[in-house]
């Protein structure tokens, strides 16, 4: 066994500030030097997007010492801010969120810090929303988003709603790594809390608030109220998650009355029973779904992840089978009904603009031009399109549109700083209603896209590597391709490798490798920052949609044997 792995495992068998419960827990693997090893062979890293583990007891897993320990950090850079320091603090319905919740807030309060704590579960871009709507210095949201139920997480965010961006995470970082024992992490009891008026309880109309605001969103509210909302049949899925209430509000809210929500899925549950997985990406999350907009004829469904942040849409084909859109292709219809909306209003602003990832579709990007907006491109992960979006703000200089991701986050609105699966609920049937008003459903609509700017299609493969091990095998398949480029593929020359690890075209530095073909397709190499994954997207244009299934599956093919090949 790692021998620090085995020293740090005997600290918390020795510390007085253990609990009994987690010393049994830890007692209890003794002999198992594999599971202890992995328990304890690293820190939970703190990294820009904040902490994301399995539950349990050790250093390399989330548990109420760890989330001490990250919030004492947390509570210093606060304090360092300046101002009177406030957090607010959100949870989704993952098995230990409200107890972490509270954990993290008693740390606060024992800090001298407010913190403004919802007191069920509510989505992530709520509390987006909220620290800007209440002026906070910080904001926590206790999630794993889509993983499976053993895992849980820790995202902080700073004044703007926006996740830290790298500068600020590192200090946040910095901060964290000065405590060297729990003996430094600081926290009252919940009455001291309570008493001290640290801890104030968020509610209805801080739900209000954000609801209404959404709602303000929508292109189309009169019509849908007029009739067009009622004849659209919604099917919805919140995936025992935190989407359940205020995505239904927010159709409500604007005219989209005729919504079914599946039954089996609409309650909380932290092991997700119904689902292998709660990940709207995927086809098996919305089998019941599926069932139920079977029976009822829905012309659309939509499925939304634990945390509310994520959203995704099913239609019907042309043969009247429903099928899952992907990321890129909601991404792109939404795009399309929003700018063309505003266009045919004369209100597209002069200085428009969308804001998506490099590992996005381009097809969002050519419709947006299309219609005179700018597109600019950002490192994966939404706090790069918040960061831009907040920059905006302050210089005036541009107009946010809208601003998404291939994995199924999308934003309009300047209202948060996040992703936000309920306006995408709301824009996306607002989109289905007004087609359908006009004799077309999403899939015929995703077809005219096709015709006009070509037959895009994506591709993501992902490889799970766990362990000390699998990180080391991570970085030797990105160090592999970073010296070894491929010089062609299937014949098609490599005309330009993009290595963002330096820095490229004015973003951050990120170990992501991106390779651009000379017929337009490309590859694109990234290790996951929340999880033990590299993940590999493709993307290919062709002239029909066959021709680019072909493309795509024959680019996946050779990038991948080579990939599992290092694995």
């Amino acid at each position: 066994m790692n021998h620090l792995a085995e020293e740090r495992y005997q600290a918390w068998l020795n510390d007085p500030l253990i609990d009994v419960a987690t010393k049994q827990e830890l007692a209890a693997l003794q002999g198992n030097d594999k599971e202890i090893e992995d328990r304890f062979y690293r820190e939970l890293e703190f990294g820009t997007g904040g902490l994301r583990g399995v539950m349990g007891a050790g250093t390399n897993r989330l548990n109420s010492y760890t989330v001490g320990k990250a919030t004492q950090g947390l509570a210093n850079w606060v304090l360092s801010r300046g101002g009177s320091p406030s957090v607010v603090i959100a949870y989704d319905s993952r098995n230990n969120s409200p107890e972490f919740a509270l954990d993290a807030a008693l740390v606060l309060a024992a800090n001298g810090v407010t913190a403004h704590v919802f007191k069920a579960l509510r989505p992530t871009p709520q509390l987006s929303y909220a620290v800007r709507a209440l002026g906070a210095t910080s904001g926590i949201v206790i999630t794993a988003s889509h993983n499976p139920p053993e895992y849980n997480g820790y995202k902080a965010y700073g004044s703007d709603g926006c996740q830290l961006v790298p500068a600020d995470a590192e200090q946040v970082i910095a901060s964290i790594q000065q405590i060297s024992g729990f003996d430094q992490v600081c926290k009252i009891s919940r009455e001291e809390a309570e008493a001290k008026g640290l801890l104030n309880w968020l509610g209805e109309a801080e739900d209000r608030a954000y609801v209404e605001t959404v709602a303000a969103q929508s292109l189309n509210s009169e019509s849908l109220k007029n009739g067009l909302g009622e004849a659209l049949t919604v099917v919805y899925t919140p995936l025992h998650g935190a989407g359940n209430m205020p995505v239904r509000e927010v159709l409500k809210e604007v005219g989209l009355s005729n919504v079914h929500v599946v039954p089996e899925q609409e309650q909380p549950d932290g092991y997700f029973s119904t689902v292998k997985s709660p990940n709207p990406e995927e086809r098996e999350a919305f089998t019941l779904a599926i069932k139920l907009g079977q029976e009822v004829g829905a012309d659309i469904i939509i499925g939304t992840d634990p945390d509310c942040d994520r959203m995704g849409a099913v239609v019907r084909n042309n043969e009247g089978e429903y099928v899952v859109l992907t990321g890129n292709q909601s991404g792109a219809i939404m795009v399309n009904y929003l700018l063309s909306t505003l266009k045919e209003r004369g209100e597209l602003p002069s200085n428009g603009v969308v804001i998506k990832t490099i590992v996005t579709s381009e097809m969002g990007a050519d419709i947006a031009e299309s219609y005179g907006a700018e597109v600019i491109n950002t490192l994966t992960g939404f706090k790069y399109i918040g960061e831009k979006m907040t920059q905006f703000e302050k210089s005036g200089e541009r107009s946010f549109l809208f601003g998404y991701e291939e994995s199924y986050g999308y934003l309009a609105g300047t209202y948060a700083r996040d992703k936000d699966a309920v306006i995408a609920s709301m824009l996306i049937c607002e989109a289905a209603a007004y087609y359908k008003s006009k004799g077309l459903t999403l899939y015929d609509v995703l077809n005219e896209l096709y015709a006009k700017h070509g037959n895009y299609l994506e591709h993501l493969e992902s490889r799970t590597l766990k362990g000390v091990d699998g990180v080391q095998q991570i970085a030797a398949i990105m160090e592999d391709w970073r010296s070894n480029p491929p010089v062609e593929l299937a014949g098609i020359t490599v005309k330009q490798v993009q290595d963002y690890l330096p820095g490229l075209g004015g973003l951050p530095p990120e170990n992501v490798l991106k390779y651009l073909l000379e017929d337009g397709s490309w590859f694109c190499l990234r290790p996951s920052g929340t999880e033990p994954k590299i993940k590999v997207y493709f993307a290919v244009r062709a002239s029909s949609q066959p021709e680019a299934k072909a493309a795509v599956a024959r680019l996946t093919q050779l990038v991948m044997e080579r990939v599992d090949h290092q694995a």
